[in-house]
């Protein structure tokens, strides 16, 4: 966020007027700053590597190296992965992805659930595993550097 504050300020140095202290000047482009990451970060949640425990980490670990099964052990932390990847995505996709690949549901089963027609729940459950993938994608990114 430093950075980000430095390149707005020095690249607006020409917008600043002399009326107010240059320090209050800053300090009102890094408050600004700060609260449009905040919302950024609100509408579009992020998952960091971090934020997992070590259990899920060797998951993520598993995952980037083989295509092994994963033991029970492992199965536990693996669902707590899911279910943070699965925070991160809207209501809705969030429940048509329960449904349909937690808990095996058909497209016509979620239909009469739902009320949404056919090819909304097949475009959505699509577009879901795709945010899904991305999610994982980066965590996955992030565990590299």
């Amino acid at each position: 966020m430093v950075q980000a504050v430095f390149v707005k300020v020095f690249t607006r140095l020409s917008q600043f007027s002399g009326a107010v202290p240059l320090e209050h000047w800053v300090s009102r482009i890094a408050v600004n700053t700060c609260i449009h990451q905040i919302s950024k970060e609100r509408v579009r949640p992020e998952i960091r590597y971090a934020d997992l425990s070590e259990e899920e980490e060797q998951v993520v670990q598993t995952l980037a190296s083989s295509a092994e099964d994963l033991g029970p052990a492992q199965s536990i932390a693996s669902h707590e992965l899911v279910t943070k990847l699965l925070a991160l995505l809207s209501a809705p996709d969030r429940l048509v992805i329960t449904l349909m690949h937690l808990e095996g549901r058909t497209v016509e089963e979620v239909r009469q659930i739902t009320g949404w027609n056919k090819s909304v729940i097949k475009v959505r459950a699509f577009r879901a595993r795709r945010k899904l993938r991305k999610h994982l994608e980066q965590l996955l990114e992030n565990e590299k550097h």
